[in-house]
């Protein structure tokens, strides 16, 4: 089974690849890193999300001292997320307008359906099983729903990344 880790902290700084090495150490097989952005794809066989998310946050913790909330996902649940993006466009997109917020727990649907977004004129958001698919014409770097804002009103942790890199993980996963 591919699974990918989403790290919430970034490995500039730490000799490249690092983080892979880390997961060889874990148990991981076919470990390959996505640039340094913090993000992993490894074959983990018949293996628990959540034991695995703790083992490797264990060993970032240990490794390079910081303690950081790490989710992992099956490639199965990537696709799924990846395929479910109505907002980008079928004949694509400019990919660095186009955002997946990962949620590290589920959300009720009702509960974002009840949320007051502080949408921009044109920005979308919508909510795709644990990940918030976001389109945000004006750049991430301008939207007022970014990852800090569904982190405070969802009460849950999560973490942010453009459509180049979900689609880059998913064609590392497949």
């Amino acid at each position: 089974m591919h699974c990918c880790a989403h790290q919430r902290f970034r490995t500039e700084g730490y000799p490249h690849g690092r983080s892979a090495g880390q997961s060889v150490a874990l148990g991981l097989a076919d470990v390959r890193t996505y640039l340094q952005s913090g993000n992993v794809v490894f074959r983990a066989d018949k293996a628990d999300a959540g034991r695995l998310a703790a083992a490797i946050r264990a060993r970032i913790a240990q490794d390079f001292g910081h303690d950081v909330a790490v989710l992992v996902m099956t490639a199965a649940q990537l696709d799924q997320i990846a395929n479910a993006n109505t907002l980008w466009p079928k004949d694509g997109g400019d990919e660095k307008l186009f955002h997946c917020t990962f949620l590290f727990e589920p959300v009720a649907a009702s509960r974002f359906k009840a949320l007051q977004l502080p949408a921009a004129e044109g920005e979308q958001a919508l909510l795709a099983g644990n990940a918030v698919l976001l389109h945000c014409p004006h750049g991430y770097g301008k939207t007022k729903l970014n990852n800090s804002y569904f982190e405070r009103v969802l009460g849950v942790v999560a973490t942010t990344r453009n459509w180049r890199t979900v689609l880059a993980l998913q064609a590392l996963c497949n």
